[in-house]
């Protein structure tokens, strides 16, 4: 088959309403996939980066949440890329190799050639044609994007070892307790469609260790997978490690930004991260203005249309502001996501905070975060209709939807 008859899908995984509990009091509201960062929800940066996959069929997004609550979305960005955009509710827990499997006639209806498997909660500059353009060149069944860090943070990922000529992934584990590479997952992938058959091997043979069990005593013995259903199959130790050394899986590393956004101080991060991207990938998106017939812009600062911001804020580095937001005079804005319908009133300054739908701070009021993205109280959230009164300052906490605060406060988690 030539090349320009290849098709190639993409699938990313969404997960649920389980899996985001780290994400509150964000993910009260919202989908965390559909959560924005630099304006657009979080899911649209690596859908948008699919759309540069050539001769992309379609996408499908695989997730334990409501249809309903994907419908509008992929409605409009189907329509917005011209590329269909499905969704598929998983009806019960598979794994994240099981999960794809589950679809698998789905996936394959357009007989495609390759198939890429992304996460939704990574935020990278998604190298896909590149990637795609390696892995036909290594001639496996799969290859992983992989990125150098900190000996110190590798051991929170997958670690890898991958032979520095060929590629060829090694060996694999998943978060080891001891320090084997400072090479790790990145959680984005390219198969081909014999992805499917190593999947089904493992379902096999978990099948056939479950009837030895039934025979055998000291297999009844044995921890590792004595209470994984025969279909609930994980990508990393289920496929990878297996495959690892057997000419099977390659890598292809970035030198581009990487960060896994599991928690609201990382996706404020992204959300710079992203907006930094923008210079390169869509200068359009980004604010410009001097202070005269528009606010001063420092920095990478994206604004809904709709937003009214007063000429004489300034604004930036790392601000998304949304739609309906009204900013007052003399407001001062840095790293910061503030959603939909927000009021920042005249002298409020806002730093490393996000402000939740609907929410108020008065005018002179602070509110502020150290910029940890890390640490549990690093940047300041405000949950959806929380009113900050005039003069109050609010810092490194977090405040519960609906809450008034007429006194300051500072580490704290407001109920």
């Amino acid at each position: 088959m030539g090349s320009a008859e290849e098709k190639v899908v993409a699938v990313i995984m969404v997960g649920g309403p389980t899996k985001g509990t780290r994400f509150r009091p964000l993910s009260l509201n919202i989908p965390k996939p559909l959560f924005p960062l630099a304006g657009q929800p979080m899911v649209h940066h690596p859908i948008s980066a699919c759309k540069r996959i050539p001769n992309l069929a379609q996408i499908f997004l695989i997730g334990f949440y409501e249809e309903r609550e994907f419908a509008l979305y992929v409605s409009a960005i189907s329509n917005e890329l011209k590329v269909p955009v499905r969704y598929l509710k998983e009806d019960k827990p598979h794994g994240s190799a099981g999960g794809l499997y589950s679809f698998r006639d789905l996936i394959m209806e357009d007989s495609p050639s390759h198939i890429f498997l992304l996460n939704c909660d990574v935020c990278c500059s998604f190298p896909l044609p590149e990637m795609l353009d390696a892995h036909k060149q290594y001639g496996g069944i799969g290859t992983l994007l992989v990125i150098k860090v900190s000996a110190e943070s590798a051991s929170q990922f997958g670690e890898l070892v991958a032979d520095p000529v060929t590629n060829e992934l090694l060996h694999y584990t998943e978060k080891p307790e001891t320090f084997v590479s400072d090479r790790i997952n990145c959680g984005v992938y390219v198969f081909t469609p014999n992805i499917f058959a190593a999947i089904q091997n493992v379902s096999t043979q978990r099948k056939d260790r479950a009837n030895l069990r039934r025979v055998s005593s000291f297999e009844a013995l044995q921890p590792v997978t004595r209470n994984l259903p025969s279909d609930f199959v994980r990508l990393d130790q289920d496929i990878l490690s297996p495959l690892a050394g057997k000419k099977q899986l390659y890598t292809y590393e970035t030198l581009d930004f990487w960060e896994q956004i599991k928690t609201p101080g990382m996706s404020l991060k992204c959300s710079g991260l992203y907006l930094s991207q923008f210079k390169i990938t869509s200068p359009n998106l980004l604010a410009n203005g001097d202070g005269v017939k528009a606010p001063t812009i420092a920095g990478d600062v994206y604004i809904h249309p709709s937003a009214k911001i007063h000429p004489m804020a300034k604004i930036g580095p790392n601000v998304s502001i949304s739609a309906n937001a009204r900013i007052g005079a003399g407001a001062r804005l840095i790293s910061c996501i503030i959603l939909d319908g927000v009021e920042i009133k005249e002298n409020a300054v806002v730093i490393h905070s996000i402000v939740g739908w609907k929410s108020s701070i008065g005018t002179w009021s602070r509110v502020q975060g150290q910029g940890d993205y890390n640490a549990k109280l690093g940047i300041t959230i405000l949950g959806e209709a929380v009113t900050v009164e005039d003069e109050v300052v609010v810092v490194n906490s977090i405040v519960l939807p609906n809450k008034t605060l007429n006194i300051s406060v500072q580490e704290e988690i407001i109920l």
